[in-house]
Parts: structure tokens; C-alpha cells; sequence
């Protein structure tokens, strides 16, 4: 199947060159571009692709605004935001999941890891950059309080693997990170994550390693 991809962004250079590279893959095409945030919500509601790639920053409409219209809209529930912006800040991250979007990018990333973030991202799953799980690391460490629910109340659903591997996502490690770590292939890791968030009912990869703090599995002073 062919990735529908609208391009929300408000410079245009750089829109030509997510083009230019979107529409080289043979599983991906760019249905439309934005250059604010207005039109990047009337642009989803008329083509309805399966993924917007949405800059935060932008004039007539910020991407934030953008986000939580199109994830709130019923007839857009097939579509998923995927945020690719320069501010990989706690705030900018906490308010994106809030609105709905299902991944956030820094625009430093490489070409090969936008693709694979793209492709993430419509397959269904949530994808966080390094730099952002860690700017949300620091949001709860820099908000320490006493632990909502025990860990062995609300954890006691997980195997021991699946709660080492959602302690190690907890310190900002990728899962080609935490592979290295525990000697196993990225692909066990990711599916000891999905089964966590499974169990733990976690919409995504940011909710699990803000239980794994509420809940005291990882102490918010631990180093990452």
C-alpha cells in the first residue's frame, strides 16, 4: 500500500525537499502541502491522507492548533500526525501527545530515519526521537512527587523482561539501544514494549515511560 502523505510546513524550500524525497520511495506519495496550520486542516479534510507531516511553528495557525483539529475530527480518525520540528522541548512534546499527534521528529533527523519514521507512524505505532523521550524524562524527574500506585499493584501484569525493558525506555534508550543492553534483537525489544503498553493500556510509547515513573519502577533521580 502507498503512504498518503500531506506536507504541513511554512517554508517552502524545505516542503520541496520532503517532496523530493517522499515521492523517490516506492510505498510513499505526497498528496498536498501546507503552509500554515488552517491549511494543513482544510487540506487533511480534502485529500484524507494517511499521514501529515506537521511543523509546529507556523503562521495562520500553528501545528499545535492544527493537530488537535484533525485528530479531533471523526472523519480524519484514519489519518495520524507525525510532528517534525526544530524545538524538541518538553513542553512542545507534552502538548503535541495532548492533541493527538502519534510521533514527534526532530528536523536534524536523517533522511533514512524520517522514512522509517513515516512509515512507523502509519503502520499504527508511536514513535518519540531520542532527544524528545529525554526532554520528557526530564519534565517528570524535574517534577518529583510520591508514587501514585505501588509497582508491583500496577505491574504486576508484566514479566520480568517486559518490566526491564520498560525501565531501560524509561531512561531515553532506544530499542536498538536496549538490544545492546540486555542481548537480545531490536525486534524482541519492540514487541516487549508494544506487549507492556498492551497490558498497561499505555496509548504510546511517552505514556509508558510516564508509568514507569508514577508508578516507581524507574526513580526520578536515575541517571539516563
Amino acid at each position: 500500500m502507498t503512504i498518503r502523505v500531506l506536507l504541513a510546513d511554512d517554508q517552502a524550500l524545505l516542503r520541496g525537499a520532503f517532496r523530493m524525497l517522499i515521492d523517490a520511495e516506492d510505498d510513499m506519495e505526497v498528496v498536498g502541502e501546507a503552509s500554515n496550520g488552517r491549511e494543513a486542516v482544510e487540506f487533511a479534510r480534502s485529500t484524507r491522507p494517511d499521514l501529515v507531516l506537521m511543523d509546529i511553528r507556523m503562521p495562520g495557525g500553528d501545528g499545535l492548533a492544527a493537530t488537535t483539529a484533525i485528530c479531533g475530527d471523526e472523519g480524519l480518525s484514519g489519518t495520524r500526525v507525525l510532528i517534525l520540528t526544530t524545538f524538541e522541548i518538553d513542553e512542545y512534546i507534552a502538548q503535541a501527545l495532548r492533541a493527538g499527534a502519534d510521533g514527534f521528529l526532530g528536523k536534524g533527523a536523517a533522511p533514512a530515519e524520517l522514512l522509517g519514521a513515516i512509515r512507523t507512524v502509519a503502520a499504527g505505532d508511536a514513535l518519540l526521537s531520542p532527544a524528545a523521550a529525554r526532554a520528557m524524562i526530564d519534565r517528570f524527574r524535574a517534577q518529583p512527587g510520591p508514587v501514585a500506585e505501588p509497582a508491583a499493584d500496577r505491574l504486576a501484569v508484566l514479566t520480568a523482561r517486559e518490566r526491564e525493558v520498560m525501565a531501560l525506555a524509561a531512561t531515553g534508550l532506544s530499542n536498538e539501544e536496549i538490544a545492546e543492553r540486555i542481548f537480545v534483537s531490536p525486534l524482541t525489544v519492540r514487541t516487549h514494549v508494544h506487549r507492556a503498553m498492551s497490558k498497561l493500556d499505555a496509548r504510546d510509547r511517552a505514556q509508558l515511560v510516564a508509568l514507569a515513573y508514577q508508578c516507581g519502577l524507574v526513580p526520578p533521580g536515575r541517571p539516563a
